[in-house]
């Protein structure tokens, strides 16, 4: 885990793609797409198995290694409506007994507006964005909202990063906007997707903005020199 300081508060970095807060002990996860694989099966398109497993197996990991009280989806928690498949539930159903301790929120994404809100029967509580916690407001938009640090999804944000050998490699990353509080300020965070199977869009670096790419296991800052 990397340790920065976001808008005046202390956070944590996760190779997983999540970020803690450790004032609250909220672990905020973006984008996990659980059922997007048996979505993309039902249409009849051959996609890899077991990723809602690999994805709840890395949520596991998380919130063991960051000892998070409360995960916080930030948007798009099912992928579609065909991801209310009996096993996509089930394995949703199994892993959540197993961490009834810990509370769950999802903070409602345009995915999740297709899909419909998880089983009552996970225990997570649902609610539109903003939710304000602090001095930050989770979203699932990066889009600003006054008197707040924004963390938000959707973006699925990624960086080409170059090499001495004239190669690149794409690589998710954590994109901080402005967070000095100045007027004008981009004060929006976007983290990574952390489901196993989503996409990565590459993002345009402003100046100000701070990047954190996860490679091997790690998270590190990248100067703007290394980006391509």
């Amino acid at each position: 885990m990397l340790r920065i300081s976001l808008a005046g508060h202390e956070a944590l970095l996760h190779a997983s793609g999540a970020l803690l807060l450790p004032a609250t002990g909220a672990l905020l996860v973006a984008d996990a797409h659980f059922g997007k694989a048996v979505s993309y099966r039902k249409l009849g398109v051959p996609v890899p198995e077991a990723t809602t497993t690999a994805t709840l197996h890395d949520l596991t990991k998380a919130i063991a290694e960051t000892s998070a009280r409360r995960v916080v989806f930030l948007g798009d928690f099912l992928h579609s409506a065909r991801s209310h498949a009996r096993e996509t539930l089930q394995a949703l159903a199994e892993w959540r007994q197993l961490h009834a301790h810990v509370d769950l929120t999802l903070v409602r994404g345009n995915h999740d507006e297709r899909a419909g809100d998880p089983p009552p029967s996970l225990g997570i509580a649902v609610v539109d964005e903003p939710l304000r916690v602090g001095d930050f407001a989770l979203c699932h938009h990066p889009r600003p909202v006054p008197g707040a640090y924004v963390l938000a999804g959707h973006w699925h944000p990624c960086v080409s990063v170059r090499g001495r050998a004239y190669d690149h490699l794409r690589l998710p990353c954590f994109w901080f906007g402005d967070d000095s509080g100045q007027p004008g300020a981009h004060a929006v965070g976007v983290l990574p997707a952390f489901g196993s199977f989503t996409g990565m869009h590459p993002i345009d670096r402003r100046e100000g903005d701070r990047l954190y790419a996860i490679a091997d296991g790690h998270v590190r800052a990248l100067p703007a020199a290394t980006v391509a």
